[in-house]
């Protein structure tokens, strides 16, 4: 199954993960849709759902995770940190300017997903920066990434590892 397919089935079963629990079920679902793990919260699973995620192909060093993250709920949701299965160090960063060259640093408060808005993380652009990759990521690997939310919820998504020649981005560390 392509990733686009797989990316439609997790949206809608999301969508009706969400629908279930408008109608007054107490129970959680016991598996999460295709291209996402079982989140470690319910209320995360409902909140947030994720469209075409990856991560860049590495052996070891630094990669990056993407991904489109959607907020399904009427209150802001802020993404404070992240970890994953291929690196136990994920910094949440930023691309901007700087004397004229794109350059990548943290991102201080972490990422703010507007109510019933989304936020994209992608090559270029902001992104969940793996630090010190110890699991090889090879293509078509699949990588659990998993979120931490402003509340202390925690939210699991897998991105499916690709080869990509990367953005011309510069890590300047201590930029703030």
């Amino acid at each position: 199954m392509s990733l686009r397919h797989r990316s439609v089935l997790a949206v809608a079963g999301a969508i009706l993960v969400s629908a279930m629990g408008a109608c007054g079920s107490d129970e959680s679902p016991s598996t999460a849709p295709s291209g996402q793990s079982a989140p470690a919260s319910a209320s995360a699973q409902a909140a947030l759902v994720v469209k075409d995620p990856w991560v860049k192909t590495a052996q070891s060093g630094m990669s990056a995770a993407y991904a489109t993250l959607v907020n399904t709920t009427g209150a802001e949701i802020v993404v404070v940190s992240a970890t994953s299965t291929a690196s136990p160090k994920i910094e949440l960063h930023e691309t901007t300017t700087v004397d004229g060259k794109m350059a990548m640093r943290p991102k201080e408060g972490g990422f703010a997903i507007p109510a019933g808005g989304s936020h994209e993380f992608k090559p270029g652009g902001d992104h969940f920066m793996l630090m010190d990759v110890t699991t090889p990521v090879k293509p078509g690997d699949e990588i659990t990434v998993t979120l931490t939310l402003k509340d202390g919820t925690t939210f699991r998504f897998t991105a499916l590892g690709k080869d990509f020649a990367g953005g011309n981005e510069s890590y300047m560390p201590g930029m703030g």
